[in-house]
């Protein structure tokens, strides 16, 4: 599947360009994109990005919605269980559940987020094997239970056995790091809008993952883009699921509440 999205992706946005009147996907009044002062992504994007974004059919990040809905519905070959056998019709039993996540977890005494969260079900629940963090069926399988929240606005829980984690997540967020001494804070609050090497600052929001990205030309998390950050920053990054991230990720989530989760989001 990943392989062929380089050429989906150019076909789709040769579509976009042209304007083709397929019917939207997406498509919302750009005002449901700013809430309390706060913008997605997706404004700072330019409007070919847009348009892939929008559009169902043009969105290479619809593919990875796809591949999950089949994986939710595939047995496991040992157990006989799938996602489906217990939640059934995700379009009823997950809306709304990514935009909780990440959460306080009482049995490891920390964060989880929705892709450790599906990897808890496979092996405690079905006795699957678990997925590889960043591989094209937990990516999937993340960007299938995602959509199923799709318009509704983030909002975590910071309080009680979390505001530790969150008070980390802040920490790490306002802390300046690598060789070009940077924090998150000083380019997505400090910056927003202001141009880096012919791209567009955005304020950070955590909106849209997993993301299609134009860069990568696949599908990313948002530890992959801690990750990337990181890296960009010459700082050396963590692990992906790592506790730091997962930190982080509750704080950027929770600069996000109110804004809609977008996902698939398409980025640059």
């Amino acid at each position: 599947m990943m392989p062929e999205w380089r050429s989906i992706c150019l076909v789709a946005g040769a579509m976009a360009l042209l304007g083709t009147g397929i019917v939207l996907g997406q498509g919302w009044d750009t005002a449901r994109y700013e809430v309390a002062g706060k913008k997605s992504g997706y404004l700072y994007m330019d409007e070919t990005t847009r348009q892939l974004q929008d559009d169902d059919f043009l969105n290479p990040g619809m593919f990875a919605v796809d591949a999950g809905r089949v994986l939710w519905e595939r047995p496991d070959p040992v157990s006989g269980k799938s996602c489906a056998s217990c939640h059934e019709d995700a379009e009823t039993s997950m809306r709304g559940v990514a935009a909780r996540y990440p959460v306080y977890d009482p049995a490891s005494g920390g964060l989880v987020n929705l892709e450790l969260r599906i990897n808890q079900m496979l092996t405690q629940t079905m006795g699957a094997e678990p997925l590889a963090y960043e591989s094209d069926d937990l990516l999937a399988l993340t960007a299938f239970i995602s959509h199923q929240s799709r318009g509704m606005p983030i909002e975590v829980a910071i309080d009680g056995p979390a505001a530790p984690f969150f008070e980390a997540g802040k920490a790490f967020y306002f802390t300046r790091l690598g060789q070009l001494d940077l924090s998150c804070s000083q380019c997505h609050d400090d910056r927003a809008g202001e141009r880096l090497r012919g791209d567009v600052i955005s304020e950070g929001h955590v909106t849209g993952f997993p993301i299609f990205r134009l860069l990568w030309d696949s599908m990313g998390s948002r530890h992959r883009m801690f990750q990337w950050c990181n890296t960009s920053i010459r700082a050396e990054p963590y692990a992906l699921g790592s506790p730091e991230y997962l930190s982080l990720e509750l704080y950027t989530a929770w600069r996000s509440s109110g804004l809609p989760i977008e996902t698939p989001a398409a980025r640059r």
